[in-house]
């Protein structure tokens, strides 16, 4: 069977604080910077107490950056299925000193993962270039989050809309998951709620080339409906908008692998990268970057024209 390759980069750019990232020449590497104590991952750097914060933040971002990361993404909440919800006060105590120390010492593009629109304003005031807003511009109780869209169109930000589902969690030995989320269709179901969050961020003057989509893999989904998604990622390609893939570490993969621990999940969330990049994933966002460079220059080389050619002759 013959492997097919993307097709060429011609489907334009975004530029980011002297970066560009042109789209469907490579696949660019999110790095995640948990400040939370209780990520499901068992990287959330505040763990062992607030006063290392900054410093073990401002560490792991210098090592991404030396393993060839192309954009940092600070979160300050967990959003592992059943976690503590965090109010904006708390939220932004943890972000906040972590992007300004970040922003001090590297000069790489840094997302700041929220849904709440105060949290991403003071992000961006201390040198956030983009939002993750993982509720899509909607609210977790079901409504449109018209603050979130008004501030990225005020601040001409780009802003990465995934998709969400309000579901009941629950906790097993492979971490937090969702065992029952009711889809009629589920790619149809998911494809129609990103194309309504899209047409919302357009209507409120969002930029149609600062719009980023994720089906959100791991929020709202089983983990047969995560696979699920996995097998037709191309769908969501289908909507014209970049796409970020995020399944580093998930339970579901967890699950596959026999119970593993998320930090045994590396060659699991390999697997998927690699997958998702033949799908048409633009962005992937990873916690273990130095062994996702590598996964994605590979088979970038394979699958993007032009790119074996661009990578081998490099110095």
């Amino acid at each position: 069977m013959a492997l097919r390759t993307k097709q060429p980069h011609d489907r334009g750019s975004l530029a980011l604080r002297g970066h560009t990232l042109r789209w469907g020449e490579r696949t660019y590497i999110m790095g995640i910077v948990n400040a939370t104590p209780d990520s499901f991952s068992g990287d959330g750097l505040a763990a062992a107490g607030s006063a290392t914060l900054v410093a073990r933040a401002v560490a792991q971002a210098q090592s991404f950056a030396a393993a060839g990361v192309d954009l940092l993404d600070v979160g300050g909440e967990s959003t592992r299925p059943g976690a503590r919800p965090v109010d904006v006060a708390e939220e932004r105590a943890r972000v906040v000193p972590v992007i300004k120390a970040l922003r001090a010492q590297l000069n790489l593009p840094i997302s700041v993962d929220t849904w709440k629109a105060e949290v991403a304003a003071a992000a961006l005031d201390a040198g956030a270039d983009l939002i993750n807003d993982v509720w899509g511009l909607r609210l977790p109780d079901g409504g449109w989050n018209a603050s979130m869209a008004r501030l990225a169109a005020d601040r001409a930000v780009p802003i990465i809309i995934m998709h969400n589902r309000r579901a009941t969690a629950s906790v097993s030995a492979t971490g937090g998951h969702y065992p029952r989320v009711e889809y009629d269709d589920l790619l149809g179901e998911i494809v129609h709620e990103l194309r309504e969050s899209v047409q919302l961020a357009l209507d409120h003057g969002i930029q149609r080339e600062h719009i980023i989509v994720d089906p959100g893999i791991g929020f709202g989904k089983t983990p047969t409906q995560n696979v699920e998604v996995l097998q037709r990622l191309d769908e969501v390609a289908e909507l014209g908008y970049p796409v970020l893939l995020g399944t580093s570490r998930k339970s579901f993969i967890g699950l596959a692998l026999g119970g593993l621990p998320p930090e045994e999940r590396v060659e699991g969330t390999a697997a998927t990268v690699v997958l998702g990049i033949l799908a048409g994933a633009d962005l992937v966002r990873v916690h273990d970057v130095a062994q996702m460079v590598r996964v994605v220059r590979m088979t970038d080389a394979i699958v993007r024209p032009g790119a074996w050619q661009r990578i081998t002759s490099q110095p």
